[in-house]
């Protein structure tokens, strides 16, 4: 079958990861909730890796990180581009998703964010 993804590169404050963590469990259950059939959130962890000597650009350097910054990768993953539509819409229309009921401000700048929508041209699942 073929899939499709919603990837996203974010630089993150560090002072600000656990608010990131919470706000990402919540938009995680609301994206399954609407249909999405995996939703991932990953902090850098190994992100200066020996390539043995192979030029590579790093999740930091892709993310123009400071000191004070780390990395986080996510994704969700549909059934089809056409299902991602469907579910995002579901998703945006949740009242949950109303700006004027967050308590707090963004913990991470959405401008900084890099965003796509990826089909899939070869998926192995164990």
């Amino acid at each position: 079958m073929e899939r499709y993804v919603d990837g996203f590169v974010i630089p993150i404050a560090n002072d600000k990861l656990d608010a990131y963590r919470e706000m990402a469990s919540e938009a995680g259950k609301l994206w399954i909730e609407h249909g999405a059939l995996e939703y991932f959130e990953g902090v850098g962890d190994d992100m200066e890796p020996d390539m043995d000597g192979i030029p590579i650009v790093t999740f930091p350097q892709l993310a123009e990180t400071g000191d004070d910054e780390t990395v986080v990768f996510s994704f969700i993953v549909f059934e089809s581009r056409e299902h991602r539509d469907e579910v995002n819409a579901k998703v945006m229309e949740d009242p949950a998703m109303d700006p004027d009921s967050y308590d707090s401000e963004m913990p991470f700048d959405p401008e900084r964010m890099a965003y796509g929508g990826f089909r899939s041209i070869v998926n192995y699942e164990g």
